[in-house]
């Protein structure tokens, strides 16, 4: 919905309509514009624009910077319009999962290594140097606060109610432009934890027990019920690195890219007439079935109370298990892992 308003607004804003009369006319026959536009800084509704091109958008240099300066000016971070402010609360517009909203802060290198200065003389001492946390502040990459802000949406307001800064200065005595600059150097320590980061670096996950977790393997584990270390998990340590072999144990899927071992999910289908057939599922949903058996041969049915369907799925234990595991557990079984040389 977003995309195609962007499109429809390239064309329309050459008009000699004003910009809200194109707005109005071109978005308001379906929706409240504000429920279609989630507020970005310029650098993001440029990337925005340059997406559209990519698929297809059609605009002139000229058009495409009129459409820029009244996205960034209109619906930009700082634009009143733009926020659900004016409802109450101050959080922006747009989709929210889990009250957070869906649009990216987008980090502004300039204005976090304005928000750096900051945090050394405001924040560094309670919080550390990457916002982790110390002994006297807590981890602000684990946040919900920081999480849900956008350009100092949510830390405006709580450096205004008051919050102990180590100059001893009142917090609502910080301009509202630093705040936004600290909210841009926060967000990019905690993009530095994703590993999309030039920085990132996967921390030592080789803390646990191998004792303990050889233990948890053969007792409440029960991996040696399909799993042995001489068998097919001998040599597993020096396969692979820890942290894919801890990837490896908690899914076994593989991700997408395929069956791993040639283990893959069949379904056992029993009709209540005729001999019952097994096979990879193509349709598997409430009113359908479909397999394709070892031959290649796709048998379908409709799903019905004599329909038998029986799901054999090899890494069944594994998902089971996720609800099971505690973070000792799981460091304990990658501790035991890496010693199958």
């Amino acid at each position: 919905m977003r995309k195609l308003w962007i499109c429809l607004a390239a064309a329309a804003l050459t008009s000699a309509q004003e910009p809200a009369s194109v707005l109005q006319n071109v978005c308001g026959k379906c929706h409240a514009p504000e429920t279609v536009i989630t507020p970005r800084p310029k650098a993001q509704w440029e990337e925005t624009l340059n997406k559209m091109v990519d698929m297809g958008a059609k605009f002139s240099p000229e058009e495409r910077t009129l459409l820029l300066d009244y996205l960034a000016a209109t619906y930009g971070p700082g634009a009143t319009r733009a926020r659900a402010g004016a409802r109450g609360g101050g959080r922006p517009s747009g989709p929210t999962l889990n009250g957070a909203p869906l649009d990216r802060h987008v980090v502004d290198p300039e204005a976090a290594n304005r928000g750096r200065k900051v945090w050394v003389a405001e924040c560094i001492e309670c919080h550390g140097t990457s916002a982790r946390g110390t002994e006297k502040g807590k981890n602000l990459i684990q946040s919900d606060m920081v999480l849900q802000d956008r350009y100092g949406s949510k830390l405006v307001p709580f450096f205004t109610k008051g919050h102990p800064m180590q100059s001893g200065r009142p917090s609502a005595s910080l301009a509202k432009t630093d705040v936004a600059d600290l909210s841009h150097f926060i967000h990019e320590r905690v993009y530095d934890t994703l590993r999309g980061s030039p920085i990132f670096k996967p921390l030592n996950l080789l803390t646990g027990n191998a004792k303990a977790g050889e233990a948890w393997f053969n007792g409440a584990g029960k991996c040696n019920t399909c799993h042995s270390p001489t068998g097919d998990l001998k040599g597993i340590g020096a396969k692979y690195d820890p942290p894919t072999l801890q990837g490896r144990f908690l899914f076994p899927r593989g991700g997408g890219r395929g069956a791993r071992g040639g283990k893959q999910l069949t379904l056992t289908i029993t009709p209540p007439t005729g001999p019952a057939v097994s096979g990879v599922p193509v349709v598997f949903d409430d009113f359908d079935v479909s397999v394709r058996d070892a031959a290649g041969k796709v048998h379908a049915f409709t799903r019905s109370p004599q329909l038998k369907v029986v799901r054999n799925d090899p890494f069944a234990m594994h998902d089971q298990l996720l609800d099971v595991y505690t973070d000792k557990n799981m460091h304990d079984m990658l501790a035991y892992l890496v010693t199958l040389k």
